[in-house]
């Protein structure tokens, strides 16, 4: 788990980061258990389905704990309409579920808060790799205690695309099998890897849940990245998300 200390953290911030780190406790125990388990698919699910409803109540529990008043959206439980209607909070407690059924070590906790619908704060958090993304608006991105920023590349030729969420039936290699494609299973990791440079073109369908984006959406934002709809048009809500990438290549990348 993390060790060094974060910098520049708000107390919110830190509130965030705990929530995280003591989600991912059990996340991480009940992972290593799921290699030995020899049981069927359905209650292979059954097994992940607990898990991700125990993170998702530690977190609860971890940030109404420490502001009561708050709204709660999470994937895995009801809304709650806190008394301080400026402020929520978006939870996915576990993010790339079918990897993590799997065995597959590419899954994140993603806790993000809202201020007046806005995306203020975002952590997104890999417990596998000890990799804390995290940013506040105006603060910049960071990973564990390194800014980080969106890649520099120019041409779609030198860069690293990925496909998070599609609509069924669309192939994202139709027509543009020359370019360097990679699908991970996680939209949280994806956009909190565009913000770190690791990926530089990431395409998503439109009106996604915000809890797979709202702390994706800050990262990127917050480490000179674009979110645009179809047409390249750089958008301020969660709704058109089509493309995230880097200045330079989001005219290029409407275009496939």
């Amino acid at each position: 788990m993390i060790s060094v200390k974060l910098p520049n953290q708000s107390s919110v911030m830190s509130v965030m980061t705990k929530a995280a780190i003591k989600a991912s406790k059990g996340l991480l125990r009940d992972f290593s258990e799921l290699e030995n388990l020899q049981v069927s698919v359905k209650n292979n699910m059954d097994f992940v389905t607990n898990a991700d409803l125990k993170a998702d109540k530690i977190i609860k529990e971890e940030l109404l704990h420490a502001r009561p008043g708050y709204s709660f959206l999470s994937e895995e439980s009801d809304e709650i309409v806190g008394e301080d209607s400026l402020y929520r909070w978006i939870v996915d407690p576990l993010d790339g579920t079918v990897n993590y059924m799997h065995g597959f070590p590419h899954w994140a906790v993603s806790i993000a808060l809202e201020k007046n619908k806005e995306v203020v704060a975002a952590v997104t958090y890999d417990p596998l790799r000890n990799e804390m993304f995290w940013a506040e608006k105006g603060c910049g991105a960071y990973l564990n205690d390194k800014k980080i920023r969106v890649s520099k590349r120019r041409s779609l030729a030198d860069a690293l695309i990925s496909f998070g969420m599609l609509e069924d039936g669309v192939s994202p290699t139709r027509g543009i099998t020359h370019l360097k494609i990679r699908r991970t299973g996680s939209t949280t990791l994806n956009m909190a890897y565009l913000a770190a440079g690791r990926i530089d073109v990431l395409y998503s369908i439109a009106n996604p849940n915000r809890w797979d984006v709202a702390a994706g959406i800050l990262l990127i934002r917050e480490a000179g990245g674009v979110v645009a709809d179809k047409n390249g048009t750089p958008i301020s809500d969660y709704g058109e998300i089509v493309i995230m990438s880097n200045v330079d290549l989001i005219s290029a990348a409407a275009k496939i």
